[in-house]
């Protein structure tokens, strides 16, 4: 553990939204924070252009705006600010291996797209070994957290152990119940010859996943005894099934395999999440 929260702003109301929830993640794990701010190099015609005709202080505005949101939102917080002049995709990817967790806001950015921290976060969703967060601005939907739980996804499909340590420790420090979920298609002997969903056998499929899931997170709910755990099954593709399971949560976590594939994935149910999903999104790399 590195004991440090980095979030990435630009001026949106998306990165101040990011920083205050990140600045509360912060306080929670009694960790410290980072407001990082980077921009784009500039181009070879704009090399002959004065730095302060360049960027006339705007990373410190950027900063000191985001700096005052956390201070007014955790007054005493351990806060740290810094700019780069970096592509910002690789400014944050190297700053996610200093840190615990990354935060970003997850909306574009419009005309200050130069400055850009990325549209929604996926671009550097396969580049970081940490926790990504995203969140939206009030404007954008409800307030980050008024849930009553903390969701997780949970597949079955093979262990994720990173997955669940970093479910369970969230749920602790919020002190909230967590919600499992997992969504799973009914299986063949679940239909008839006429493809018509037999009840007997549809209450089955159902039975064997509870059993699957239960079994799965017994190990988490005896080492995080205090952490209350909802298990939630429902037939359907697993997206919108987390979809739906996750409703009133106050964050939603769901897992990224990042061993084993040549080529990084994200995956259709991180996209759905991050595109659809009412609350935060924390998207967990694990083997």
């Amino acid at each position: 553990m590195k004991d440090l929260v980095t979030v990435g702003v630009d001026g949106t109301p998306q990165a101040l939204a990011a920083a205050r929830w990140a600045a509360h993640e912060a306080r929670l794990r009694q960790a410290r924070l980072h407001l990082l701010t980077a921009w784009q190099p500039l181009t070879e015609r704009q090399r002959g252009m004065p730095w302060r005709t360049e960027l006339p202080h705007w990373p410190d505005r950027v900063l000191d705006e985001a700096r005052s949101a956390v201070e007014a939102a955790e007054p005493g917080l351990p806060v740290d600010a810094g700019s780069v002049r970096a592509p910002p995709l690789d400014a944050l990817a190297e700053a996610a291996e200093r840190a615990d967790l990354l935060v970003l806001g997850s909306r574009g950015l419009g005309p200050a797209a130069r400055f850009a921290l990325g549209a929604t976060g996926l671009d550097l969703v396969p580049r970081v070994a940490v926790p990504l967060v995203l969140v939206r601005a009030p404007q954008d939907g409800p307030a980050t957290e008024d849930g009553d739980s903390v969701a997780v996804g949970v597949s079955l499909h093979a262990p994720c152990e990173g997955l669940l340590v970093f479910a369970f420790e969230t749920a602790a420090h919020r002190a909230v119940p967590l919600r499992a979920v997992h969504g799973r298609s009914l299986p063949p002997f679940a239909y008839d010859l006429a493809g018509v969903v037999e009840r007997a056998g549809a209450e089955e499929a159902e039975r064997q996943a509870r059993e699957e899931l239960s079994e799965a997170l017994r190990p988490w709910r005896e080492k995080f005894r205090d952490v209350r755990v909802e298990e939630q099954v429902v037939m359907e593709s697993p997206a919108p099934a987390l979809l739906h399971g996750a409703a009133g949560a106050q964050l939603l976590i769901v897992g990224r395999r990042h061993i084993g594939h040549a080529v990084p994935r994200i995956g259709h149910v991180v996209h759905a999440a991050v595109h659809h999903a009412a609350c935060p999104v924390a998207i967990v790399p694990h083997e």
